[in-house]
């Protein structure tokens, strides 16, 4: 099993597709890192040498990724809930930020149903 940036790459997968595993890289820029290797995408893992696997990191090691694009992130939303954005304080108040509405969905956003009781009749 081959580790790049701190992260263990499935060696029975194509290795375009092993490192999407990696935070940060998806599909097209884990192309990139190969072309720029010189490894062939279709190349399963398991039969990458050292070589590669030496270049495959210090092609990885050229973006932002793992801890550093996660903390990157973070900041970046706590700089919009500091100013007090629209954006930072429906992160702040855990609802959906990019316009949906949240009657009936935006579950994922605002967690597990809580009831609410209907207000009592009064009888005379």
């Amino acid at each position: 099993m081959a580790r790049i940036s701190g992260v263990d790459i499935p060696k029975q997968k194509r290795g375009e597709i092993a490192l999407t595993y990696i935070f940060g890289v998806g599909k097209s820029r884990a192309q990139q890192i190969l072309e720029k290797a010189g490894v062939d995408v279709n190349k399963k893992v398991l039969d990458w040498n050292d070589d590669e696997i030496g270049r495959i990191r210090d092609a990885v090691s050229a973006y932002k990724i793992e801890g550093e694009l996660r903390s990157e992130i973070q900041m970046s939303i706590k700089r919009l809930m500091d100013i007090g954005s629209f954006r930072g304080i429906r992160h702040r108040i855990g609802l959906p930020l990019r316009g949906q509405r949240t009657k009936n969905n935006s579950r994922t956003r605002k967690g597990k149903r809580k009831t609410v009781a209907n207000k009592k009749k009064v009888t005379k």
